[in-house]
């Protein structure tokens, strides 16, 4: 069992989180697509296997290549509104 330093893949602290508009849900999708990048596990979004960036490239929602270089802030190709997930 691990205490205190944990190195486990989850944590056991956690926080909840309203998302208040579209683009705080673009901030998180952000996040969760970069963070495997971020920690090394992958070379960029595209490539690591548990991730639903390669849906969201196919429905136009990003870039083929976001993520794969340092500069993130070209986020998305389409608008807000148009080919989101609950389109």
């Amino acid at each position: 069992m691990l205490r205190k330093r944990e190195r486990g893949f989850w944590q056991r602290r956690f926080w909840e989180h309203l998302i208040r508009d579209d683009a705080d849900y673009a901030s998180h999708l952000d996040y969760l697509h970069f963070n495997p990048v971020k920690h090394g596990w992958a070379d960029d979004p595209a490539t690591w296997p548990f991730s639903s960036f390669r849906y969201l490239v196919a429905r136009g929602i990003y870039a083929a290549d976001w993520g794969a270089t340092a500069d993130v802030s070209a986020r998305r190709v389409s608008a807000r509104g148009s080919g989101g997930l609950s389109d």
